[in-house]
């Protein structure tokens, strides 16, 4: 088994003191209670996109970089049409992209987002894509891209240059993982909230979790307490494992003692709260795709802006808009995930696998933030517990924990379920369905190969 992370750190010179004092100005406030923009140029972490598609290609691939880039590149530059998932997300960057080369690279005449079924050319991105294919990802890091990135970055009051870039490097790591009713789940390890999910998995494994009817309330009650107890001890502890020590958060010795802490069918717990404050994170989205080939290889990929378009900067005239992990960093000296040189911020990304046997793998992921370990709990529990066939585990109606501590369901769920946990004591909400992540999984067992994708957002299932 194999697992990348290519998410960079802060810039050298973005010291907390440094930032606060930039944020304040901007904020209007003093440095001590100045707290982590959502956009802008202190929210740019040093990108691992480029590099991270060039070491998957070259270490795990038979194809070039080159290759593998020219269907994108094609679209980018041809065109292509528009579905309305992404046209209603577009539109955000309206009021995001305020600079005449970002609102000229995504923007069409400079003004709108296109509409749904119309064509787009992002030409500028396109030509980056096809430097990349050429020259290989040392265009971004130690070449023009890497240029006009920070030179974008340091003209908006950021502190990110071209030293940060070429020092990066791609890590390779090994999974965090546990096994929950005998099948073994892997997850991407800190800066990741890969724990956080695994975690939820144990305590609701002690809590006999999936032992209950489908459609009781006791399984739901469960699931989630599992979930936000996992939720409060993941944001107070996970962060970039070179700057602060993590505890055994997957251990089963951890879940037994948390588990203590849930009444099984009793009230939700008390004073049981998640949530790194302003880490904007709860809703941050994601592109995900799973593949599984003949031989019995599966894979889970993720690439990530983090928030929409990221943090409203376009790099010059490259098309490329930067992301805004850094948003997720804490400007309060006491949190362990605090901004802090070269330091990764606390990262929602979690690409997943589960090998039911030896020849039996998964890969699979559910986009969305602080949905993410929310939605592996469900989507593997039905799996695995439910014996659902995947498309069924994804379509089976979810629920979530908000920041606020309410408990947000999808309208599907039935009346007496709904009826149920609120009698438990469970602050309810019902939210549409896209505000429930989008899963893609599949499967290959035996060599028969299986997958189902996401119902409440775009996505596809192709074999070939």
């Amino acid at each position: 088994m194999r697992r990348g992370n290519t998410c960079g750190g802060a810039p050298a010179g973005a010291t907390r003191e440094r930032v606060s004092e930039a944020v304040a100005d901007e904020q209007g406030v003093a440095p001590g209670e100045a707290t982590m923009p959502e956009v802008g140029p202190h929210t740019v972490t040093v990108p691992g996109t480029a590099r991270g598609w060039e070491r998957t290609v070259q270490g795990y691939g038979h194809l070039e970089l080159g290759d593998v880039l020219e269907p994108a590149i094609r679209y980018a530059t041809e065109g292509y049409p528009v579905s309305e998932v992404i046209a209603d997300a577009w539109r955000h960057g309206e009021e995001l992209f305020d600079a005449p080369n970002a609102r000229e690279a995504y923007l069409v005449d400079g003004e709108r987002a296109p509409e749904t079924g119309e064509l787009v050319r992002l030409e500028r991105l396109g030509e980056s894509m096809r430097a990349i294919a050429e020259e290989g990802a040392d265009v971004v890091y130690d070449g023009y891209i890497a240029e006009a990135i920070a030179d974008t970055v340091q003209e908006a009051g950021g502190f990110m240059t071209v030293d940060d870039l070429a020092a990066f490097e791609p890590e390779s790591v090994e999974p965090v993982s546990t096994t929950y009713n005998g099948v073994d789940v892997f997850e991407l390890p800190p800066n990741n909230q890969g724990l956080i999910a695994l975690e939820a998995l144990n305590v609701a494994e002690q809590l006999g979790a999936g032992d209950c009817d489908y459609d009781s309330v006791e399984r739901v009650h469960r699931f989630a307490e599992a979930t936000r107890l996992a939720f409060h001890d993941g944001h107070r502890y996970i962060t970039d494992p070179e700057y602060e020590e993590i505890p055994p958060l997957a251990s089963g010795e951890w879940a037994s003692e948390r588990a203590a802490n849930v009444n099984r069918d009793g009230p939700v717990m008390e004073d049981v709260s998640f949530g790194v404050p302003d880490a904007h994170a709860e809703d941050a989205d994601t592109v995900l795709l799973c593949v599984a080939d003949g031989e019995g290889n599966v894979v889970s990929y993720i690439n990530s802006r983090f928030a929409g378009f990221g943090s409203g900067l376009v790099a010059g005239e490259t098309g490329i808009a930067l992301q805004n992990r850094g948003a997720s960093f804490s400007l309060s000296p006491d949190h362990p995930n605090r901004i802090e040189p070269g330091k990764r911020p606390f990262h929602t990304l979690i690409p997943g696998l589960a090998r039911f046997d030896e020849d039996d793998w998964a890969a699979f992921g559910v986009m969305g933030g602080y949905m993410q370990p929310q939605g592996h709990v469900q989507l593997l529990a039905n799996v695995i517990d439910y014996d659902m066939p995947l498309q069924q585990a994804l379509d089976a109606p979810r629920w979530r924990y908000r920041e606020s501590g309410r408990l947000a369901l999808e309208a599907r769920f039935p009346a007496a379920q709904q009826n149920g946990l609120a009698r438990r004591g469970h602050d309810l909400a019902v939210l549409p369905p896209g505000q429930f992540g989008g899963a893609q999984v599949v499967r290959a067992h035996d060599g028969v190969l299986s997958g189902a994708t996401e119902p409440r957002k775009d996505g596809t299932v192709t074999g070939y």
